[in-house]
């Protein structure tokens, strides 16, 4: 049952992830502040010291991409099927982790401008940001570049 199921809930992650992201040569539309469509969004979480970003729908096993760091990290880890567009990341393992500077120009894009590209199997993407999630992100950053908790 389970060798069915996984399939169709990633599929279902990529349908939806695919239907809030465009290609970087459209044009993006503002969301509406607060608002996400399809339940797709920004969203920070806590489990013990470590911080999660993570994009996908809330509370549930459908994320894009997650990033986690501790206070004091220079680097966070990233997780997913999409990454950050950026030459200073850096893959440490044959897993699926990747390391990128938490004052690494995306993040910090997605903060000030609201958006930041990811490249995956379909290309490159734009993913945004409302100004709500922007708040949250930024304090996730700022959470990151703490010395402690």
């Amino acid at each position: 049952m389970f060798k069915m199921l996984l399939p169709a809930v990633a599929a279902l992650g990529l349908v939806a992830f695919a239907a809030k992201t465009q290609p970087v040569a459209q044009s993006v539309p503002s969301p509406v502040e607060g608002s996400s469509q399809d339940g797709l969004g920004w969203h920070v979480s806590h489990e013990g010291a470590m911080a999660k970003l993570a994009y996908g729908v809330a509370n549930s096993d459908q994320l894009a991409m997650m990033v986690t760091c501790a206070p004091g990290d220079a680097t966070a880890a990233v997780y997913g099927d999409v990454r950050p567009t950026v030459t200073a990341a850096v893959a440490l393992s044959p897993t699926d982790e990747t390391r990128i500077a938490v004052k690494a120009s995306p993040l910090r894009s997605l903060v000030n401008d609201g958006r930041i590209n990811v490249h995956g199997e379909g290309g490159v993407h734009r993913i945004s940001a409302t100004p709500v999630e922007r708040r949250a992100i930024a304090e996730f950053l700022g959470y990151c570049a703490r010395k402690q908790a």
